[in-house]
């Protein structure tokens, strides 16, 4: 023997209820669902600007590291003409040693 059950959300008696209730409902899904992109939309935004920040200071350290190189190498250069002309001979002393340990490591 089956007996029917009757649900109070179903639509028997007052159908208009399930309706409304069903409409009330997808209305709190579409504002829930707005509200969480709003939440998203704001933190992707947060995410944006800390790479734009990021991106910006390592952009002036590669500047910086880069002037710093050019200084090096200008210093560098301008110590070994220096060195050239006040002590060729322990100039070339230097540059055979430099040249004997790279062939070294370069043969090992």
């Amino acid at each position: 023997m089956q007996t029917s059950k009757t649900y109070p959300h179903s639509e028997g008696s007052n159908g208009k209820r399930g309706q409304s209730t069903a409409s009330d409902m997808a209305e709190q899904v579409a504002d829930k669902a707005a509200e969480y992109a709003g939440k998203a939309g704001e933190q992707f935004d947060r995410v944006v600007e800390g790479a734009e920040g990021a991106m910006r200071s390592v952009a002036g350290t590669g500047r910086e590291a880069g002037e710093r190189v050019q200084e090096v190498a200008g210093n560098l250069k301008s110590a070994v003409d220096k060195s050239v002309k006040d002590q060729p001979m322990a100039t070339l002393a230097v540059v055979a040693a430099l040249g004997f340990v790279l062939g070294a490591l370069w043969k090992s």
